[in-house]
């Protein structure tokens, strides 16, 4: 496991270990968690090999919407936690232990509403569980996706 703040600065690993590899970044009271967040997990994505693929590139996507989702609906995000193994799995902490929804009804053109179902779209599978201090959102793609995409913008 390797855990890195926004002090440390980036990764200091390469490569992907035959058990996987875990790497953490503090968010609690971060400006530009957003962008910071997407930073990391694009160098992480890099790091491992599964960089340049249009999944890659929808990963950052996810990536910012779970942490958008946090600030908008659960006070902050206090960590996100990227695990490479057999997935890909992208988690979101924050202070809150009030489950997600998706909105009922988003309607198209208006913003709003419709972040869980990008969620739900790009990952392979999603959800959240609570814990002692709040909860975690997590989604997972599946390394296969990242492996054998093709190259983005193409």
């Amino acid at each position: 496991m390797e855990t890195i703040g926004p002090e440390t600065g980036g990764p200091v690993r390469t490569g992907l270990p035959l058990g996987g590899q875990r790497r953490r970044l503090s968010l609690a009271g971060v400006r530009g968690h957003v962008a910071k967040g997407r930073d990391f997990t694009r160098h992480a994505l890099r790091d491992w090999g599964w960089d340049g693929t249009e999944t890659a590139e929808d990963t950052l996507l996810l990536v910012s919407e779970l942490l958008t989702n946090a600030s908008l609906h659960a006070g902050g995000c206090l960590e996100l936690v990227l695990t490479g193994g057999d997935v890909l799995r992208v988690e979101v902490f924050d202070g809150t232990t009030v489950l997600p929804r998706r909105h009922p009804a988003p309607q198209r053109g208006v913003p709003g509403g419709h972040g869980l179902y990008i969620v739900e779209r790009l990952s392979d599978r999603w959800g959240a569980h609570t814990h002692q201090h709040g909860k975690a959102v997590w989604a997972e793609i599946e390394i296969a996706r990242l492996t054998s995409g093709r190259p983005a913008g193409r």
